[in-house]
């Protein structure tokens, strides 16, 4: 699955405003219902149940929450820039402020695991990820995530 198949151009936040990793799941799960259709609450639910079995802060500023919704036809991703980053419990203990959410169909075991795979191989390069911070528009971020000469995308 390419990038682009998983992240949709109306998909990045820019500028996400969270004052803590639960306002900010919240955030995101507003976000992800409007892309999907799914209820709000229900995607908060599946994501902090998730972070309940250990944080998907992954370090070095990055998180990868991710859950499962049976009634997803397919895999979604979301990515966030947040303006200031905030304490989310990471891997470093260091505040995190690109997150890359990924909500899967029950049914995507193999998918979903490529597709958390692939996420963590992008947002592992520091050069990469400089870019992100870098940027402030929506279609620039989009474009780098989506450009296939970026790591991850092999």
């Amino acid at each position: 699955m390419e990038m682009d198949e998983l992240l949709a151009q109306d998909a990045v936040v820019p500028n996400l405003k969270a004052g803590s990793k639960k306002q900010l799941l919240q955030e995101l799960s507003h976000k992800a219902a409007t892309l999907t259709g799914i209820e709000e609450r229900r995607i908060f639910d599946v994501l902090l149940e998730r972070e309940r079995l250990g944080t998907t802060g992954v370090g070095q500023g990055i998180a990868i929450p991710h859950g499962k919704i049976g009634e997803l036809p397919r895999l979604h991703g979301l990515f966030a820039r947040l303006a200031a980053p905030i304490d989310f419990d990471a891997i470093d203990d260091e505040p995190v402020d690109l997150i890359f959410l990924l909500l899967a169909p029950e049914s995507a075991g193999a998918d979903h695991l490529k597709a958390l795979a692939r996420i963590s191989r992008l947002l592992r390069d520091q050069e990469f990820c400089r870019k992100l911070r870098g940027s402030d528009e929506a279609d620039a971020i989009y474009a780098l995530l989506t450009d296939p000469s970026m790591p991850g995308h092999e």
